[in-house]
């Protein structure tokens, strides 16, 4: 699960798979942003998950953030870095992007333990704890600045509020049934984020309880969804579809679903053997997706694919709290 807002349950299982992991968040913008302030990535030594806005910024920012995982180990090491979105970066956005590197190890999430206030204020700059600069009176203050959810700088500090789990939802496509399937999940503890090959594909508003993320190879964004992720396959195209479930059933994910018929899940299973995936991780591809009873129009499928992912949400929390 992954959580709106700082993601201590996120970062607990990268520290105990990757020994230390840097965290990206943007704690504000000027002008034009490929993402809002609070959005935020994990760099470990052996990959990436999450994303700030992809592109030459995301590609800098991972690059420091490299740097700081092979630089000598020091506990609350951050990094504030602003980022002009200018020829630089090759990207003409025309705004700046301030964002805080944080590296996370077992020491510091030992202390994060400890926190009882539904906010994690701490200072931008390196050596100093959280608890080291926040006197009670501070800390309800930087408590109340957070009572809306909202993130970013605050006095110094950067502010974010600790966030109920919710379950990560990759979307691929922008037609009838993903705009259907948008609509639906609202409210509910999905965070889903909406991919597709350009922009004048999807809606002219874009609802605010989803990321859009547009991507010239979205099975390649695919590679950024964390390992919990549920991915939903409904493009334009066949053979797209096809390299989305490819490069998923290649990594860590928790439900793969393609929109299609029993005689596309025949054609699918056998390219996808051909490509060397073994009947094991073939099982777990879900096809066809939603409820027939209810119907073929795009609002029935959309009811029936978000009821599915609900209960399989709901079962992999029932899951990991008895695992806990």
């Amino acid at each position: 699960m992954v959580s709106e807002g700082f993601d201590l349950g996120t970062i607990t299982a990268a520290v105990a798979r990757q020994g230390a992991v840097v965290r990206i968040v943007v704690a504000g913008f000027r002008g034009s942003a490929p993402r809002e302030t609070g959005a935020a990535m994990l760099v470990s030594r052996a990959g990436q998950s999450g994303t700030i806005g992809g592109g030459a910024l995301e590609f800098e920012a991972a690059r420091h953030a490299r740097a700081l995982l092979d630089a000598p180990p020091e506990r609350w090491a951050r990094v504030l870095l602003q980022m002009p979105l200018g020829p630089a970066l090759g990207q003409c956005c025309g705004g700046a992007v301030t964002l805080l590197l944080e590296r996370f190890g077992p020491e510091e999430l030992a202390a994060l333990e400890q926190e009882t206030t539904p906010v994690f204020a701490r200072p931008v700059a390196s050596g100093t704890a959280p608890e080291a600069v926040l006197g009670a009176r501070r800390q309800r203050r930087s408590a109340r600045s957070g009572e809306g959810g909202q993130s970013g700088l605050s006095d110094g500090l950067m502010v974010e509020r600790f966030a109920e789990p919710v379950q990560p939802v990759w979307l691929y496509g922008a037609g009838h049934v993903g705009r259907a399937i948008v609509r639906v999940v609202e409210d509910l503890p999905l965070a889903v984020t909406w991919v597709d090959t350009a922009r004048a594909r999807f809606p002219e508003a874009i609802p605010a309880h989803v990321t859009m993320l547009v991507a010239a190879d979205p099975a390649r964004a695919a590679l950024h969804a964390t390992d919990d992720a549920m991915h939903l396959v409904l493009t334009y195209s066949h053979a797209l579809d096809l390299e989305i479930c490819h490069t998923v059933l290649g990594r860590p994910f928790r439900h793969l679903g393609l929109i299609g018929s029993a005689s596309k899940r025949a054609r699918f299973l056998s390219r996808l053997a051909a490509l060397g995936h073994p009947e094991a991780a073939l099982a777990r591809l879900s096809c066809p997706i939603g409820d027939r009873s209810l119907g073929k129009r795009p609002a029935a499928i959309a009811l029936g694919v978000v009821a599915e992912l609900v209960r399989r949400a709901e079962a992999g929390t029932e899951q990991e709290m008895l695992s806990a």
